[in-house]
């Protein structure tokens, strides 16, 4: 039965952060399939596939490596988190209660939570800007607030109109993204855009760590989308239709990015807004491709809102946990982190990039340890095998309170990446030495998932050893 037509499931969506009952499962793989290629194309992926060749220098076809790599690898990580969600039925942040404990996860949800504040606010940002672009007279700041108007509507309908939407993006965001790249390659402005740039393994590694992040960044809430979906799914089912879905929904666009911010420079034209630019490219039809890019936008923005309020759930619930939230307390919350959000926007509109791509840079650092030990914990440690009820005990069930086991190499793992770190803000020394080559993330996952996997083992075989009685 199709996402939008089983008799179980309300309207509105009366679930926030527990676990979704059998009888309102529901679904097809391919659903992921949709929900991730059509949320992915839209204007904030062409604006970080252009960062390659903005401000990372590349020339086109480096960048097309680099971003095709990036993608392919960072995919694994966020599949392999989708896998999980038919089998426990809660949300990612909640499940992460098994491998930190009931108090020891928030460290991890509230980086999560400004995570998608962030991307929130940066999508409301290039959604005003494309809206500025195609409706004369319209001031960025209005587009702004439209586009976080949508959102909010979204995520207060919740997960099936959410499904439906990106359905339908889909098929047209689709089209519009075939029509922008034949109108580029016709476009005799910036033709000789093959010459602009050049290699240089800075450049390629960071384009490469920033197409990596832009999946890993959809692990702590990728499982949101398919924990709905009945529980006898395949995990090969789930993982494949995520993974293609978003692999080919984030790689695209991110060349049509790296292709206009090539345009642009070779045509001596202002990089800084890519959007701006892009329209000008792709005169006469600007308003009708940029309009559906920016109904992407909207799309995704629901998307980062509705797992930022599930997030922000998780938070409270921790220490309250006889509270069920429902539909309006998920509005409400959506408001609040939307008006935050909102705020962040209007300040940071003028030095977008700037921003942006420190953002992405520091969220790398602090996603990496926490992806490495979930999916260790639940592929190499518990196989998927869970109480989930004891996620939701204030003493946390047989998950405690603290892993500090967890907890310990989650901060060991943003630590050792900080030698290796190449930003605007800060290069580690090592960094440095590799010629501003970004290698943090690689060695953060390198070093942390073998930690955790033999010291949490050893503790868990302490403790089976205490369970098992001594026969007399």
């Amino acid at each position: 039965m199709s996402a939008t037509s089983h008799p179980h499931v309300p309207t509105i969506e009366d679930k926030t952060i527990q676990p979704i009952p059998l009888d309102e499962r529901h679904g097809k793989p391919r659903d992921l399939f949709t929900i991730w290629f059509g949320s992915n194309i839209m204007v904030l992926t062409i604006v970080t596939g252009a960062l390659s060749t903005t401000v990372f220098g590349l020339d086109f076809w480096s960048a097309v490596i680099a971003v095709a790599i990036g993608n392919l690898l960072g995919a694994v990580f966020m599949a392999l988190h989708s896998a999980q969600g038919p089998q426990l039925g809660v949300p990612q942040m909640v499940q992460t209660r098994g491998q930190f404990g009931s108090y020891g996860a928030l460290l991890v949800v509230i980086v999560t939570v400004l995570m998608y504040v962030g991307f929130f606010a940066a999508n409301l940002v290039l959604g005003g800007q494309a809206l500025s672009t195609i409706i004369p007279g319209l001031p960025v700041n209005a587009g702004i607030i439209i586009i976080g108007i949508v959102s909010v509507i979204a995520t207060i309908y919740g997960y099936r109109l959410i499904h439906a939407y990106t359905k339908i993006l889909s098929i047209v965001s689709g089209i519009a993204l075939v029509v922008a790249f034949v109108l580029l390659a016709m476009s005799a402005t910036g033709s000789d855009f093959g010459v602009v740039g050049g290699f240089s393994w800075g450049g390629f590694m960071g384009t490469v760590s920033v197409a990596a992040l832009w999946q890993i960044a959809y692990a702590p809430y990728v499982s949101d989308y398919s924990r709905y979906l009945p529980r006898d799914t395949g995990p090969k089912a789930a993982f494949w239709a995520s993974y293609w879905g978003c692999v080919l929904g984030a790689t695209l666009p991110m060349i049509l990015g790296a292709l206009v911010g090539a345009k642009l420079l070779a045509a001596g034209m202002n990089p800084d807004n890519v959007v701006e630019g892009m329209g000008q490219l792709l005169q006469p039809v600007t308003v009708v491709i940029v309009g559906i890019f920016s109904l992407g936008v909207a799309a995704t923005n629901s998307m980062n809102l509705y797992c930022g309020v599930l997030s922000t759930l998780t938070v409270v619930q921790s220490f309250k946990p006889s509270w069920t939230p429902r539909a309006k307390t998920r509005a409400v919350t959506a408001v609040i982190i939307f008006a935050i959000a909102l705020g962040l926007a209007l300040i940071g509109a003028d030095n977008f990039l700037v921003y942006y791509s420190n953002f992405l840079a520091l969220l790398l650092y602090v996603l990496v340890p926490w992806t490495a030990i979930n999916l260790v914990d639940y592929y190499l440690l518990k196989h998927g095998d869970y109480r989930v009820a004891d996620f939701f005990k204030q003493d946390g069930g047989i998950y405690g309170r603290f892993n500090w086991v967890a907890i310990g190499c989650y901060i060991l793992g943003a630590v050792i990446q900080i030698p290796f770190m190449v930003t605007a803000l800060y290069t580690g020394p090592i960094g440095a030495a590799l010629g501003d080559v970004d290698i943090s993330w690689i060695v953060g996952l390198i070093v942390i998932c073998p930690i955790y996997f033999f010291a949490q083992r050893a503790v868990e075989r302490r403790q089976a050893e205490r369970r098992i009685p001594v026969e007399v």
